[in-house]
């Protein structure tokens, strides 16, 4: 009974000290308070909805409507540091002769520009010449202009460039296309994912391009480094760089598929008097041309070239090693220095292997000429008429 006693006294007096505490006014003083910030406190943004417009102060601008000008530039970037939203919309010119820029930057360094449209009158003849009303240019970067990215912008119908940020100044333009340009298309120091059509001189001009499409009079692709491009002309050389790795190049007319310096596993091709690739050094490639499906000048390792009229593989001061070459009238389908493990073939009646040192482990045909030719054989066959002219031969009968 103690005990309980106890326990019913502690805590009666439990309730009553913890009943005398204060419980506050339960009415609250006033409406829920917002606490986030609005994008315009965030990162502040000055509206453009006229042209010609002139940036003067660093910061973030945007559009807010469709620009049109009738004659000269339609925004002045005369500020570092300027980030340009075209926020999806256009700018355009009326001018009845070709004037003026889209987007002049004056000197600046640290501008973005991103998300829109250019676009001016200026089309091609199908002659190539170029003419029409509009913008001379779509993006001009004048002078020495640094750190300077474009991106998902579409430029056309301008008659000298449709982006041009130069290189050698920290450039890039990524996702980007051009049309109806009458001299470059795209030009900076890294362009990415884009590309540049119907291009009077050079489509893509870049020290690295990748992952590209262009089309020009003179030259598609223009590169140090070439990676995963295709390229088209008619008469001009359609991927031009030091390096070119797994690209595509055609050439319609008299022109070049591919000519690099270093070639990594490409494709080029080209008419009937033009060359497919025409590298130092091609190694895994596939060419075919009217003059030469590869031509090289000293070493084609692993590769397949063929020729309508001329050789298949010319490598005629080099090593031509583990390929096949082919020439339906031409001179010889492989043309080499030293030859090893290849396989030529001319259905015509010149050499189906011809080469100035030694041949070795390798087999040439010739429907009506001389099947193999060499100063030196080594385990080598032919057939032809005479299937193999040797001075020396070695392990063969």
């Amino acid at each position: 009974m103690k005990t309980k006693l106890l326990l019913i006294t502690s805590f009666s007096s439990f309730f009553i000290l913890h009943s005398a505490f204060g419980q506050g006014a339960l009415t609250p003083p006033g409406p829920p308070v917002p606490t986030m910030k609005t994008l315009s406190q965030i990162e502040p943004r000055t509206p453009i909805s006229t042209a010609p417009f002139t940036i003067t102060q660093p910061g973030s601008y945007y559009l807010t409507t469709n620009l049109t000008v009738s004659s000269g530039d339609a925004i002045d970037i005369n500020a570092s540091d300027v980030t340009l939203d075209l926020n999806g919309l256009t700018i355009s010119s009326t001018a009845p002769s070709a004037t003026g820029n889209g987007i002049l930057i004056s000197s600046r360094t640290n501008i973005t520009i991103f998300n829109g449209h250019i676009q001016s009158g200026v089309t091609n003849n199908g002659s190539g010449v170029f003419g029409g009303g509009g913008f001379g240019s779509g993006i001009y970067a004048s002078g020495a202009a640094y750190n300077l990215r474009v991106s998902g912008v579409t430029v056309s119908g301008c008659l000298y460039y449709g982006i041009l940020l130069f290189t050698g100044y920290s450039t890039l333009i990524e996702s980007c296309a051009a049309q109806n340009i009458g001299t470059y298309g795209l030009y900076a120091d890294t362009i990415s994912h884009s590309s540049a059509l119907n291009v009077g001189n050079t489509s893509i001009y870049g020290n690295t391009v990748s992952d590209c499409y262009a089309s020009g009079s003179d030259f598609g692709v223009y590169a140090f480094v070439a990676h995963n491009c295709y390229g088209e002309t008619v008469n001009g050389t359609a991927i031009s760089a030091n390096t070119a790795e797994n690209c595509n190049g055609a050439a319609s007319g008299n022109g070049v598929g591919i000519g690099a310096n270093n070639v990594h596993n490409c494709e080029g091709s080209a008419g009937s008097g033009g060359i497919g690739i025409s590298a130092t050094t091609a190694i895994g490639c596939s060419g075919n041309g009217g003059y030469y499906g590869i031509q090289a000048g000293t070493t084609v390792e692993s590769c397949f070239g063929n020729s309508d009229g001329g050789t298949g593989i010319d490598c005629n001061l080099g090593i031509v090693s583990f390929s096949n070459g082919q020439t339906s009238s031409g001179y010889a389908g492989i043309y080499g220095y030293i030859v090893q493990s290849c396989y030529g073939y001319n259905s015509g009646s010149g050499y189906g292997v011809y080469t100035y040192d030694m041949a070795s482990l390798s087999y040439g045909y010739s429907s009506s000429g001389t099947g193999l030719r060499a100063f030196i054989a080594n385990s080598c066959d032919g057939g032809g008429s005479p299937s193999l002219d040797v001075a020396h031969k070695y392990n063969m009968p």
